[in-house]
This record gives C-alpha cells, sequence and structure tokens, in this order.
C-alpha cells in the first residue's frame, strides 16, 4: 500500500461546494508537528490564523505554505462564506519534513498567484506552485526535491509528468482523463512507478494536481501529527492533551481535542 509520494503524505480535497450565508464550515484551532500544509483554492475563500501571529485570507491561485516543524497550531475559518455565500474548492495537502527539520522553527509563507510561475503549450496550461518543472521554479521555499503543479487540460491535450522525480502522481480535481489505457475520473489519484511513461490525456476539459519528489523516507501519521519517530507524535499526544501548545492569539477560545479525548466543557464566557 503507497502511502507517500515524494514527501507527500497527505492529500485533502475540499469541495467543490457552493455555501449559502451562515453556512460556512470553520475548522477550530488544532496542532501540527513534522510537516508543511500546502493550502491552494480554485475558489472560494479561508482565513486563516495560527500561533505565530499570523491572519491572512487565502484566495484562488496562491499558495499558504505553514511549515510546523516542532510544533504550530492554526485555525481554517471559512468566514467569507458563512457571511455573504459562495463557493468553496481547494486542496490541502501535506508535505513531510526531512529529518535533519523536523524539528525546525515553525514558519508561515505566503505566495501570491502572480509570483508563481505559468507554463503554456498545446491545450495545457500549469502553474507550479512548489518545487520545479518543465523548465520553471517556483519561488517557494521547499525543503527536498518536488513538484508541486496546477495543471489544465483542454479536450484531447496531452501532458508527460516530469520524469526527474522517482516518485510521482496525478490527481484528477474535475474531468476525465485516460493513462496506460484506463480512464480515469475525478477524484482518483493515479501512482506512476520510478521509470514508467506518465502520460495524462484529457478525454474532456480536465483539472489535475500533478505532484511528486524524491522519498523522505518513511513516517508515521497519526492524526495532525508527522514524524519519523513513533515516540515524537506521542509526546506530541501529551503537549496537546495537557495545553502545552499555544493557541493562535487571534483565534484561541476553542480548539479541536485529541480524537480519542471527550469534547471540552462549553466556554462560560463564550
Amino acid at each position: 500500500l503507497r502511502t507517500m509520494v515524494g514527501p507527500f503524505i497527505f492529500f485533502d480535497q475540499m469541495g467543490p461546494a457552493r455555501l449559502g450565508v451562515d453556512e460556512g464550515i470553520d475548522v477550530r484551532p488544532h496542532p501540527h508537528i513534522g510537516l508543511a500544509t500546502a493550502t491552494y483554492l480554485f475558489d472560494g475563500e479561508i482565513m486563516h490564523r495560527d500561533s505565530l501571529g499570523t491572519e491572512l485570507a487565502i484566495r484562488p491561485g496562491a499558495l499558504n505554505l505553514m511549515t510546523a516543524g516542532r510544533g504550530i497550531t492554526h485555525s481554517e475559518r471559512f468566514e467569507q462564506g458563512r457571511s455573504h455565500g459562495g463557493p468553496m474548492h481547494g486542496i490541502q495537502a501535506w508535505v513531510a519534513l526531512p529529518e535533519e527539520d523536523e524539528e525546525i522553527d515553525p514558519a508561515f509563507d505566503h505566495y501570491e498567484a502572480n509570483v508563481l510561475p505559468v507554463i503554456e503549450s498545446d491545450g495545457v496550461w500549469g502553474r507550479i506552485v512548489a518545487g520545479s518543472a518543465y523548465g520553471a521554479r517556483a519561488s517557494v521555499r521547499t525543503r527536498s526535491p518536488m513538484f508541486y503543479v496546477h495543471c489544465v487540460l483542454q479536450p484531447g491535450a496531452r501532458v508527460a509528468l516530469p520524469d526527474e522525480y522517482s516518485e510521482r502522481a496525478a490527481y484528477v480535481v474535475q474531468g476525465e482523463v485516460e493513462a496506460d489505457g484506463q480512464v480515469f475520473a475525478e477524484g482518483r489519484m493515479l501512482v506512476f512507478g520510478a521509470g514508467q511513461a506518465a502520460t495524462i490525456t484529457a478525454r474532456a476539459a480536465a483539472v489535475l494536481m500533478l505532484l511528486g519528489g524524491e522519498p523522505v523516507g518513511p513516517r508515521f501519521i497519526e492524526w495532525n501529527f508527522v514524524s519519523s519517530r513513533k515516540e515524537r507524535i506521542e509526546q506530541a499526544k501529551a503537549d496537546w492533551r495537557a495545553g502545552r501548545m499555544k493557541l493562535p492569539d487571534l483565534d484561541d477560545g476553542e480548539f479541536i481535542p485529541l480524537p480519542s479525548d471527550p469534547p471540552p466543557p462549553p466556554n462560560p464566557m463564550s
């Protein structure tokens, strides 16, 4: 069972959905260690707040890269959708940090869409969200060899995944594609072996996220924690349970408990 592609260890699609007024979905403050979250939207808006003091709206085409390192907490609030209604569609990927970087200081980096390089050729449009591919490199701070590309294919267009990386995959966000004689609809992750031809053809207009890189070694993952050492995850669980991980300054009135713990009592001041 494949659990990672290059440094990518978790991949979560949000939507597509259209929210009515008062229908925003909030993700309360929660912790991370040992990874970087890469949040990228196709539509809508998310308000990010973290324990470094960051407060920033994530909008389509931009990249929010939050490096957890030894520990960070953050919340994700759908405030725009709750106030005014509207669409929500995006991807959050988790990138495992190399062992030597697992305990670095946490950091937050934001990259607007206009600083991320774009490629276009023969019905293929791509934005290099992170890493390097197709002769272009994003100015995004990454810590191991990788590529992450938002790719749009016109009907009949073909794209070959970069062949300079040993691990490669493509996630079908929208549409229908063909690869290696098989047809894949949206919601499927196509993983290609090392040295395998990796060409994807759009049977209809399609949106893909292309991803991969070099492996960083095996990782344990439990809840929101990633580490090369199981005992480090146990320590993070204990720290969160005991309240030793600082909540975001601008969003510290509630939090998500460990899944195995009972929910916290209601806040009488809320």
